[in-house]
């Protein structure tokens, strides 16, 4: 499953002009979140989605547009109830959509968006800043930033690098927004969160790895057993991996990033999987089994110096309670539970 950045960094690549829309604002009901995107080409034709409908109807509508002028624009859509109704919510409500003209011609808005899928095929976590003051007009490359823990790419600009500053204090906790001084900033984070890694590679691993794929995770197994941890087994997972047997220093074996999300579902050593991944700033860490079994890990690992608020975070019993019995149903709780926080 191809991501956004990936379909505009292939329209560059083609000479392609495209137009983006960006969800900026809602109020009230709206089928998609702020931050959602899409790609339109000249076509009409599109990849991702910002809700369908009446929104996604007028933004294509006005893309014709945006090709012809070569600027953006942001246009305030109204939903009515009847809209509302017809994509399953409540009531109407009014959503800003940015639609920004994107051009191979505008050589520093192509490195730009280079630079992004060289640092997500490299697994490294990023923020795009865009100066969006001026959104009646075209939104070069000169406009846009490309912040990473370490390295900022883009035009020197005094007030983006006091806007660095400010993210990098609480890097992995940026949401999108509009960061307003004395120009109008679009920030999106583009996290590696989106990387699974499922811990024991028994039947529920196998049912969880087919539809954490089917989702978009970035998909990784782990086991000390060959014979379970192969790609007959897991066809669809992109990386599968055979650990020691004692499960010891997985972030450096395998190299868990940063906001990962980890799924312990091993053959008896929870306690010693789930040890490490406290310490591993993960984005979401469930484990398998009843209260008693929890009980009796976390009093463990109480009495090894962990907190009682770092053990709350634990999803355990993991997933969402809809009474499954097997492997399947099961799995469908997890990747449930997992769409949730994702989407939280």
């Amino acid at each position: 499953m191809k991501t956004i950045v990936e379909h505009i960094i292939e329209s560059l690549n083609e000479q392609h002009e495209i137009v983006t829309a960006t969800i900026l604002h809602k109020s009230g009901s709206a089928p998609r979140e702020e931050g959602t995107k899409m790609v339109i080409r000249k076509d009409s034709s599109i990849e991702g989605t910002i809700g369908g409908g009446t929104l996604e109807a007028m933004a294509i509508r006005l893309a014709p547009e945006i090709f012809q002028s070569k600027r953006s624009a942001i246009e305030d859509i109204e939903l009515t109830d009847e809209d509302a109704k017809a994509a399953g919510m409540v009531c109407g409500g009014e959503v800003s959509v940015l639609l920004e003209h994107i051009d191979a011609l505008d050589i520093p808005q192509f490195n730009i968006y280079h630079k992004a899928q060289e640092l997500k095929a490299s697994g490294i976590d990023f923020i795009m800043i865009t100066n969006i003051t001026q959104s009646s007009k075209r939104i070069g490359g000169k406009h846009k930033w490309i912040c990473t823990q370490n390295d900022l790419f883009g035009t020197d600009d005094h007030e983006v690098q006091s806007i660095v500053k400010e993210l990098r204090e609480k890097f992995y906790r940026i949401k999108f927004h509009l960061y307003v001084g004395k120009n109008r900033y679009m920030i999106e984070p583009f996290y590696a969160t989106e990387r699974l890694y499922i811990i024991g590679a028994g039947h529920v691993s196998q049912q969880i790895a087919m539809l954490s794929k089917s989702l978009g995770f970035y998909t990784v197994v782990l086991d000390d057993r060959e014979a379970f941890a192969n790609k007959e087994r897991f066809p669809n997972a992109d990386e599968i991996h055979v650990v020691p047997s004692s499960y010891e220093n997985l972030a450096q074996t395998v190299g868990i990033p940063p906001n990962s999300y980890i799924v312990i579902v091993t053959r008896g050593v929870d306690k010693v999987v789930l040890e490490q991944a406290l310490r591993m700033n993960a984005k979401y860490i469930g484990m398998i089994g009843s209260k008693t079994k929890r009980n009796y890990v976390y009093d463990l690992l109480l009495h090894e110096g962990f907190s009682q608020r770092e053990l709350d975070e634990v999803y355990c019993p993991i997933g969402v309670s809809i009474n499954a019995q097997t492997p399947e149903e099961i799995a469908i709780s997890i990747v449930a539970e997992l769409t949730q926080v994702k989407r939280a």
